[in-house]
């Protein structure tokens, strides 16, 4: 017969349930203490974590008046004397600390003759009011850029930061810093909105995509930044539509595209690889054609020497009225079908003189900084 204990079970049994009961509260406080080892683990590691990621730029942004203080030491003056009782005002942005500094070529450039001609002088103003004497780099007039740099010493200046202007949405935020109408209204901000991405504007004879924005963009504020809600420079400010019937059409030179011309031109003073006639000109329009009793084209004023154009045989007083076969009327028209072409390449102009159309046939040279086309 078996041996129970009181509780009616066997020896054996009871040395089980005890030995069992043990395991389970041995268990119960090892899962309690992994428990709280794990909580403890996951609450340090999402600390740490927090601790480590460094959150990007543009993970934040930034109110207006914030925007403003970022980006306004890097906003500077540039006067551009053109000779004795002429000068003109613009704005520009620091692009390093070292000082070199990015503008409008027509900021640093005057129109005599046809031709682009450099200030005789450029002085930068900072935000603080110092003054320093500019030298130009170089200025590229198809993309209305250029580069002005003055000479701090061991001085470090205060550079903007460049964003993506391809990242840009239609509505968002724009801001504008700038100098309108002259120095008397020096740094001024206005804001408003990107209106549009990618127009295609014609100015001084070239083609142009631009941002379009409807923040209040003036004379005086060309070459300062356009900015975004990060307060990141994504375009710099160019011109302005200026019309009776319109208001509230600026448009800005997108950062993306720029910042290979800015760099080309601090490397070499000029793009490398443009093509060149060597012409500067003016377009005969219908009215004065009719008047005058010439074909519509291009009126050669200029001719520079040893260039693409002078080796050709073109002449003062010939007119451009076709290239490559096309009919052109205008610079704009002629510099379309040219940049078709690369420096070295042959291009055939069809040109008006003396009651007669000739063809030339010309090796287009690179353009080397030298103002004309």
């Amino acid at each position: 017969m078996k041996n129970f204990d009181s509780f009616g079970k066997n020896k054996s049994g009871s040395q089980t349930l005890v030995r069992n009961a043990a395991l389970l509260v041995l268990a119960a406080v090892c899962v309690l203490i992994c428990l709280r080892f794990a909580d403890g683990y996951y609450a340090a590691e999402s600390v740490d974590v927090k601790s480590t990621v460094t959150l990007s730029k543009e993970d934040t942004e930034l109110s207006i008046p914030e925007i403003v203080k970022k980006a306004k030491p890097s906003v500077v003056g540039i006067s551009s004397a053109f000779g004795e009782n002429s000068v003109g005002t613009g704005t520009g942005i620091i692009f390093s600390e070292d000082g070199y500094i990015v503008t409008n070529a027509h900021v640093v450039q005057n129109q005599s003759d046809g031709r682009r001609v450099p200030a005789e002088s450029v002085t930068v103003v900072l935000a603080d009011k110092t003054e320093y004497p500019a030298q130009i780099i170089g200025a590229d007039s198809r993309t209305d850029l250029a580069v002005v740099k003055i000479n701090g010493g061991k001085n470090k200046f205060s550079a903007a930061e460049f964003g993506d202007s391809r990242k840009l949405s239609e509505g968002e935020l724009a801001v504008a810093i700038g100098n309108p109408l002259g120095f008397e209204l020096y740094g001024s901000t206005t804001c408003g909105i990107i209106s549009a991405l990618d127009r295609t504007i014609t100015i001084d004879e070239y083609e142009m995509t631009l941002i379009q924005t409807d923040a209040a963009i003036n004379p005086g504020n060309s070459g300062g930044p356009l900015l975004n809600r990060f307060g990141q420079v994504v375009g710099i400010n160019s011109s302005k539509i200026i019309s009776d019937y319109a208001e509230g059409l600026g448009f800005a030179i997108p950062i993306s595209s720029a910042k290979p011309v800015i760099k080309d031109l601090i490397q070499n003073g000029y793009v490398t690889g443009r093509p060149r006639i060597g012409i500067s000109g003016e377009d005969i329009g219908e009215e004065n054609a009719r008047y005058y009793d010439l074909p519509e084209g291009v009126y050669v004023r200029f001719i520079e020497k040893n260039s693409a154009a002078d080796a050709a045989g073109i002449a003062v007083g010939d007119i451009i009225v076709a290239a490559e076969g096309e009919i052109v009327r205008t610079m704009a028209e002629l510099n379309k079908v040219k940049e078709r072409f690369g420096s070295g390449d042959e291009m055939t102009v069809t040109v008006f003189r003396r009651g007669q159309k000739i063809d030339i046939r010309l090796v287009l040279s690179e353009e080397n900084g030298h103002e004309a086309m």
